[in-house]
């Protein structure tokens, strides 16, 4: 059975940083594109990072390009988002998403066939 588990989230300060997991069970990681979702309130749900299946391409939304890591371990089955220099924008739920492709990756969610249940990141003083 396929199933995306996420693991971080939390309350942080602005300026600080989040490291957020997602346990990918049952999957091939190499043969997937992993993507991070966030929705913060009363908005609609925004691509934030995204990693191709092969490892070798990531994409980022102008709003975290050069302050956001995403990242994979294959023998781990897990996908990670580091979140650095966080701002209260940044506040919202984070989903993983996954999908069987070796196209690029991208942020049009409905290309994404399993999702992870979700993960608060609160960006506060």
């Amino acid at each position: 059975q396929l199933q995306l588990v996420q693991y971080g989230g939390g309350l942080v300060k602005p300026g600080g940083s989040l490291a957020l997991s997602c346990a990918a069970s049952g999957f091939r990681l190499d043969y997937y594109n992993f993507a991070w979702f966030r929705q913060a309130p009363g908005k609609d749900r925004e691509g934030v990072a995204c990693l191709t299946s092969s490892g070798g391409g990531a994409n980022y939304v102008a709003a975290v390009k050069g302050r956001s890591i995403v990242s994979k371990i294959n023998a781990e089955s897990t996908v990670y988002l580091q979140l650095n220099n966080l701002k209260p924008e940044d506040t919202g739920v984070y989903y993983c998403a996954a999908v069987y492709s070796g196209r690029p990756c991208g942020f049009h969610m409905d290309e994404y066939d399993y999702w992870g249940q979700g993960a608060q990141v609160t960006v506060s003083n």
